[in-house]
C-alpha cells in the first residue's frame, strides 16, 4: 500500500506542502563551501561538509551561528561576530549552487501530483532570494503555487504560521493537506498545523534519525507516496496518527507586509 493511500485512505490530499534542502535538494555542498568560505576569511579553520551536515535545517542565520561556535548549540557567539558572519556567508552562497542536486524521485513525484490536479506549495527556511535560482536550476518550480522563504513571512519553521498561511490563502483544510520534510523543525510545525506529515529519511535531522520525530509516516524515496509506484525495497513506516495540540498559531501581518508575500508569490509562481 502506497504512503498516500495509508494517509488519506480513498482519496488525495488537496494541498501538499514541501520542505526544500534535505526534501527535494541536497544543498549542502554548496552550502558547506560557503560556510567554510565564511570561517577563512575570518581567520578560523573551514568547518567541512560533515560538520554543516549535522547544522543545517534552521535558517542561515542559526547555520553561520553554529559554525561560529564550531557546534549546534551557538549560545555565546557574539552578535557583532554573527552578523558580520552572516554577510560574508550570504555573500558565498550567492555565487554558486553548482554542487546542489536533486534527489532522485522528486520530479517523478511533482509531475505525478500536478497530473492529479493536487495544489503544491514549498515552506523552506533559506532565505528567500536563493530559493527562485535554486528551482530555476533544478527544473522545479513551475510546480508550486506557493512558495514561502525563510524570511517571507515573520516565523519560521518549527513555528506553523507559513503552513496555516499557505493552507489558508488555498482554502484547504489542515485534514486535506500533507507536510513533507526530513527535519524535526518540519514535523513540529506540521503537528502543530494540524497536517499529517510526511518524513523522509535520507535529509537533515542533526544526526538523529528522522524516526525520532515521529512523523506519522516515514519513507526513503518520495515515489514511496505514490499509488502503484511503491518499490518492495523501499521502506515505509506507518506511525499513529496525532491530533495537533496547538492550532493557534498566528500570523502577525501588516499592509506592507501582505504587499511584500503578494509580489512574492506573483514573482515565483510561474519560474521553471
Amino acid at each position: 500500500m502506497s504512503g498516500f493511500e495509508q494517509l488519506f485512505p480513498g482519496a488525495l490530499p488537496r494541498l501538499v506542502m514541501f520542505d526544500l534542502d534535505g526534501t527535494l535538494i541536497d544543498s549542502v555542498p554548496d552550502l558547506a563551501a560557503a560556510v567554510d568560505r565564511m570561517l577563512l576569511e575570518l581567520g578560523r579553520p573551514p568547518a567541512g561538509l560533515d560538520a554543516v551536515r549535522q547544522w543545517v535545517g534552521n535558517g542561515a542565520q542559526v547555520l553561520v551561528r553554529r559554525a561560529l561556535a564550531g557546534d549546534i548549540e551557538h549560545e555565546g557567539v557574539d552578535e557583532a561576530l554573527a552578523e558580520q558572519g552572516l554577510a560574508l556567508f550570504m555573500d558565498a552562497y550567492a555565487q554558486s549552487h553548482e554542487l546542489t542536486e536533486i534527489y532522485p524521485g522528486v520530479k517523478d513525484t511533482l509531475r505525478w501530483l500536478s497530473k492529479q490536479g493536487v495544489e503544491m506549495a514549498l515552506i523552506t527556511n533559506k532565505p528567500e532570494r536563493f530559493v527562485g535560482p535554486l528551482l530555476d536550476q533544478m527544473k522545479i518550480g513551475r510546480y508550486f503555487r506557493w512558495i514561502i522563504g525563510g524570511d517571507t513571512l515573520p516565523q519560521k519553521k518549527p513555528d506553523p504560521a507559513a503552513l496555516l498561511f499557505v493552507m489558508k490563502m488555498a482554502g484547504v483544510a489542515p485534514e486535506q493537506s500533507l507536510f513533507v520534510g526530513d527535519s524535526r523543525s518540519d514535523v513540529l510545525a506540521a503537528k502543530a498545523a494540524g497536517v499529517k506529515c510526511v518524513g523522509l529519511t535520507y535529509g537533515y535531522n542533526h544526526g538523529r534519525p528522522i524516526h525520532d520525530e515521529s512523523p506519522n509516516l516515514v519513507v526513503d524515496d518520495l515515489r514511496a507516496l505514490l499509488p502503484g509506484c511503491v518499490d518492495p525495497a523501499t521502506g515505509i513506516t506507518l506511525a499513529d496518527l496525532q491530533a495537533s495540540q496547538d492550532r493557534e498559531s498566528t500570523v502577525a501581518v501588516t499592509g506592507k507586509f501582505w504587499m511584500k508575500v503578494i509580489k512574492a508569490l506573483a514573482r515565483w509562481r510561474w519560474r521553471a
